[in-house]
Parts: C-alpha cells; sequence; structure tokens
C-alpha cells in the first residue's frame, strides 16, 4: 500500500522576524493545506529549510506536526543527511514522534558511489519500522541515484518502499519504472513534471507549489488518478508560469516570497538564502496574478 496518492506539500518552516521557527504559524499553514485537499505532508525537506535548522528544532519540527495533523493524512519526516549516523538520529527520533514514513536525500557534499549510496539507505531504512522514500535531486546533491540503484534498494530493503524523483529525467523515471514495477512508488520532486510523471505509473507529487495552491495542485493529481487525462494535463499546463517563477531563484526563496505577499507572514530564510531580487519579485507577482492568486490588500 502506498504512502500516499496525489499530491503532497513539502511545506515551508515559517519564521518569525527574528529567525526563529513559527510553531503558531506552521499550525495555521497546516489546517490551510489539510481543508484544501492536500495528500500528505512533507515536513523538513528542502523546502522546509532542513539543512538550517538545528537538531533540536528539527525534530519539535516534526514531533509538532504529528501531533497537530492527528493522523488525517500521512505526515512523512525529511531526515536525510549526507552523514549516514546523523541520518539514523534523526529517523529513529521521528519514528517515535509518531512520523508516517520517512524521506532521504542522497548524501550531499561529500556525495557517494552507487555501492555507497545502497550501504547508506540501507543502514537507515533497517534502523526504522516506517516506509522510506528516497529523494533524487542531484542538482541538489550532486550525485544521482540511478535507476538500476533505485530498483535494486527497493527489492532488497522491505521498507524503502518510494523515490521522490527531481532528477528531471524522464527516461531515467521510465527506466526505473521498467525495473522496479510494482516494487517502488515513484513521486513527481518537479512541479512542471506531474503529468508526464503519472504518465509512467506515478503515484503524485511531492509539490513546492501546493504550499501556494494546494486545491490546484491536489486536483492535477486527482484528475489524473480518475482517468480524466485532458483535465489533469490543462491544469499542468496552467500553473506552469507559476512554477517557472516559483523557481527563477532557488527553492524555497520564491515560494516563501509568495506566501509573504499573499498575506501568510511566513517571514524571512535563514542565511545564506537571501531576499528576492525585485525584478524576480515583479516576475512571481504577475505569474500569481495570472493564475488567480492575488497578493495581500490586491481585488
Amino acid at each position: 500500500m502506498s504512502v500516499f496518492t496525489g499530491a503532497g506539500v513539502a511545506i515551508v518552516t515559517p519564521m518569525t522576524e527574528t529567525g526563529a521557527v513559527n510553531y503558531p504559524k506552521l499550525e495555521e499553514l497546516l489546517e490551510y493545506q489539510i481543508a484544501n485537499g492536500t495528500d500528505s505532508i512533507i515536513i523538513c525537506g528542502t523546502t522546509g529549510e532542513a539543512s538550517t535548522l538545528t537538531h533540536e528544532e528539527h525534530l519539535e519540527a516534526i514531533r509538532f506536526t504529528v501531533e497537530k495533523v492527528a493522523g488525517r493524512i500521512p505526515v512523512i519526516a525529511g531526515t536525510g543527511s549526507n552523514c549516514t549516523e546523523t541520518a539514523i538520529y534523526l529517523s529513529t527520533e521521528a519514528e517515535k514522534y509518531g512520523a508516517d514514513a520517512l524521506l532521504l536525500v542522497s548524501p550531499y557534499y561529500n556525495k557517494a558511489t552507487q555501492k555507497g549510496l545502497i550501504a547508506h539507505f540501507t543502514a537507515i531504512a533497517n534502523s526504522v519500522k516506517i516506509p522510506v522514500i528516497l529523494y533524487n535531486v542531484p542538482g541538489r546533491t550532486g550525485v544521482n541515484i540511478t535507476a538500476e540503484t533505485a530498483a535494486y534498494l527497493a527489492k532488497n530493503v522491505e521498507n524503502i518502499v518510494g523515490i521522490k524523483e527531481a532528477s528531471g529525467n524522464i527516461s531515467q523515471v521510465a527506466k526505473l519504472a521498467h525495473l522496479a514495477g510494482d516494487a517502488i512508488d515513484i513521486y513527481s520532486g518537479n512541479d512542471d513534471q506531474i503529468v508526464p510523471l503519472m504518465s509512467l505509473g506515478g503515484k503524485g507529487v511531492i509539490s513546492v507549489l501546493s504550499n501556494i495552491a494546494p486545491k490546484e495542485t491536489h486536483d492535477i493529481c486527482a484528475k489524473y488518478l480518475e482517468g480524466d487525462v485532458k483535465g489533469s494535463c490543462e491544469l499542468q499546463l496552467r500553473a506552469m508560469p507559476l512554477v517557472d517563477a516559483l523557481f527563477c531563484e532557488v527553492n524555497p526563496i520564491p515560494v516563501k516570497t509568495a506566501l509573504n505577499l499573499m498575506g501568510w507572514e511566513v517571514g524571512p530564510m535563514r542565511m545564506p538564502l537571501s531576499p528576492m531580487e525585485d525584478a524576480h519579485v515583479a516576475q512571481l507577482k504577475a505569474a500569481m496574478d495570472e493564475f488567480g492568486i492575488k497578493a495581500k490588500g490586491e481585488n
């Protein structure tokens, strides 16, 4: 059984103006996502600025999210690290807090060989009993989880059940679907490739777009799963200018900017991320307006 099907949100971590995690605001965002049909919450991923959270903040955000979601939809905790022992620590603690599954990014900076990736992910998965979703994002990590490696892990490690595929390489996704079959659930890690990936058997998306357009992102997946491929594709194409704007600077700078423009007051990014360039803010506002998302104070 899949951890989830449909649209999971890679949720931002809201901050106060002093840079502390804003838990009351996080609760508001969680309720907004659930009310608008989001199928899963992914906490402490790339979009959640996990790389700048302390271990204590990281684990408290997971604990808080599990408590507030209270079983209404699955909570997937980002617990990956470029240090295997750190990932094991975060993963075992997240399991204790009641996370439904884990999202494990491939090791960054020190990278790894494919043999090293197999050893790394196997060690982490064997430390817990809950399902594990791998996260392949070579643009961030500098290393690609090949189709062969992902298929091997899915077939040989019982609780490795899925992968968030953000390589952008549809041919690689097709190869993985061929090699792994039903042994792995594939989720799009790119909001501009939801429909193409689902056409290869994908289960949905782990989405940045869903932070500001949860219903529409859910509907892209739901329509496809219901057999309305044309309707799903129309929604995907309509979202393209907004998706482009959400990635005109490194994620999560644009999406947090968009939420602030909408009046959510999710605060600043932590350094080394910096405020969005004025020209890109204008591009983002124009794309939001075209999609029907109004900035605060606009009619």
